[in-house]
């Protein structure tokens, strides 16, 4: 009757069916940690040089951390149409490179083509985040270190996860021609997207006291179904290492990836039930929900509007009240984050920190070949930097939200202790000690995954959520400066350098270096800037040790404790974050 009618409309307008929505996209969003995985095939087709391939890598982090356009795109546009944008570019980026890679382009494509078609493809990843993750951390601006680990958990995931269905689509024995793969990530991350146009938006209404009481119960929920897919693909990998997976085993493997990809709806709708349960009187009419409650993660008075008595006398005073910051937490104007000496120490650590990581993840496919590892383990590190990366984000989300609860501890703080754990996984890598490729993989991948919830929810707290869109993404620019520096400047030269004294010849393969000092000397100078970057966030955590110190989600409790609401929530309208 009319029961379960209002209680799918509950579903389909709430705030879980929203958050899963976003999980899947993001579990599909990160096809550009599987780089190493395909990087071979474009070095050999295409004929390049190992700096060329670490140029096409490097316009990859471009693609997927340069995003202020996105941003900005997504302050005027409502959120389906800035995920629609993202799915459109996925499909093409991807495409064309995959064509070019295969040959069906007439003319091999030029370097710069090339590193266009991944920058365009990579760069979806930007919309889907500022379209997903960004409109989640709105709808729970008090769980937002919660919320980011598991966002990041699940595109940390996602290279185990399409390695697994890569698997099953197309390759029957583990190994060999990995072109198709550049097609898959062409067409699952868009076809994801499109279905969650519709689910993903900012929604409006307060949250009732039950709600708020359920939340980080069924965010718990959330993370023991991903620890248990987590856990799956773990043993996946390991026995696909041991054992030969005929194509039908391999056709089971991905779909019990796919079975646990859905479990998390069945939090959805329990979830959405004890709701719909305590609030009956609610569901017969929906337009009450719709009464002024604004969402607290935007304030509407920006803070250098206060002052209207005094007009300033020239354009330099002018420029300087703009310039000055309000308080930490509250609502900055971007340009006043942007020239923040907070921004900049973030931005400094992020460069040199978490550029190193990506430099490693990047390059492991040649890393293993240089040290004389196997195809098939060289696949089994990639999947395994996906599921420690998957790892350390959610353990960083869960653990620095509890540790700033219930000790006030600076999240800056957790996030330095996270760049100095990656420097032993790059002393592995430089001294090549034999089967540490192993340890080097887990140690990179856990603290590249924990670093980016770290971050971003740092550029919440300290610049508030007004102009979040566009600050989470320039803060993710800092990713490909650093991985310019790092991978091609210094990894690729000295990578071709030490070829050429070997008397390698680029013919057909590209140049090939074979041996520890390969890579010796870049991930020495790459452990020794992580190491400055660590000592940078500490100074970072120093100077807003006061502004941790105190309770950071205030004032949205006082405004959630000002408006009532019936726990469930309507969305705003057309325009998703404004």
């Amino acid at each position: 009757m009319a029961t379960p009618a209002a209680f799918a409309a509950q579903v389909l307008r709430g705030r879980w069916l929203m958050a899963y929505g976003s999980f899947l996209i993001m579990s599909a969003a990160g096809a550009t940690y599987i780089f190493a995985i395909y990087s071979k095939d474009i070095k050999s087709t295409l004929g390049y040089t190992q700096e060329q391939l670490n140029t096409v890598g490097f316009f990859k982090d471009v693609g997927a951390n340069v995003g202020i356009h996105a941003g900005l795109f997504a302050e005027i546009a409502p959120t389906w149409l800035v995920l629609a944008v993202g799915a459109a570019m996925n499909l093409g980026g991807y495409l064309m490179l995959y064509l070019s890679v295969t040959g069906r382009v007439r003319p091999a494509p030029p370097l710069w083509l090339v590193c266009l078609y991944i920058a365009v493809g990579a760069n979806s990843q930007a919309f889907a985040n500022t379209g997903a993750l960004v409109t989640c951390v709105k709808n729970f601006p008090e769980s937002r270190g919660v919320m980011l680990g598991l966002l990041k958990g699940f595109v940390g995931l996602s290279g185990a996860i399409f390695t697994q269905l890569y698997l099953a689509f197309y390759g029957p024995g583990g190994g060999g021609d990995t072109r198709p793969l550049i097609l898959l990530v062409g067409w699952l991350p868009a076809a994801v997207s499109v279905v969650f146009l519709a689910t993903i938006r900012i929604i409006r209404a307060a949250r009732s006291p039950l709600a708020v009481r359920r939340e980080y119960r069924a965010f718990c929920a959330f993370l023991y179904v991903s620890l248990a897919l987590a856990a799956y693909l773990m043993v996946a990998i390991v026995l696909q290492k041991r054992f030969q997976f005929t194509r039908a085993e391999y056709a089971v493997s991905a779909a019990v990836v796919l079975f646990m990809l859905l479990l998390p709806f069945a939090v959805v709708l329990r979830e959405e039930a004890a709701l719909f349960k305590n609030t009956p009187e609610a569901q017969s009419s929906d337009s009450p929900a719709l009464t002024a409650v604004t969402t607290v993660a935007t304030k509407p008075a920006p803070p250098e509007a206060l002052p209207a008595a005094e007009e300033p006398a020239t354009a330099r005073a002018r420029l300087l009240r703009a310039l000055r910051p309000p308080p930490r937490g509250e609502d900055y104007t971007i340009l006043q984050a942007l020239v923040s000496v907070d921004m900049l120490f973030l931005f400094t650590a992020t460069v040199f920190g978490v550029g190193g990581t990506l430099t490693a993840i990047d390059n492991m496919g040649q890393i293993g070949e240089s040290l004389g590892y196997p195809p098939r383990s060289i696949a089994t590190f990639v999947s395994l930097i996906s599921i420690w990366n998957y790892l350390g984000r959610v353990a960083a989300g869960f653990a620095s939200e509890a540790l700033l609860s219930r000790h006030r501890l600076p999240r800056p703080l957790v996030l330095a202790a996270v760049l100095l754990l990656a420097v032993p996984g790059h002393l592995l890598v430089a001294f090549g000690v034999p089967g540490s490729l192993y340890v080097a993989s887990v140690s990179i991948g856990f603290c590249f995954g924990a670093a980016a919830p770290l971050i971003l929810a740092s550029v919440s707290e300290l610049f508030g959520l007004r102009y979040y869109s566009t600050l989470y993404n320039f803060a993710g620019t800092a990713s490909p400066v650093g991985s310019y520096i790092l991978n091609v400047r210094v990894a690729g030269r000295m990578y071709d350098r030490e070829a050429a004294r070997q008397g390698a010849v680029a013919a057909g393969k590209g140049l090939t270096c074979v041996g520890v000092r390969c890579y010796r000397e870049s991930f020495l100078v790459i452990a020794a800037v992580t190491v400055a970057a660590g000592v940078v966030t500490l100074a970072l955590a120093w100077r807003t040790r006061e502004f941790y110190g105190g309770d950071i989600y205030a004032k949205f409790k006082e405004a959630r404790s000002s408006s009532n609401g019936n726990g469930n929530g309507e969305e705003e309208g057309v325009v998703a974050n404004k």
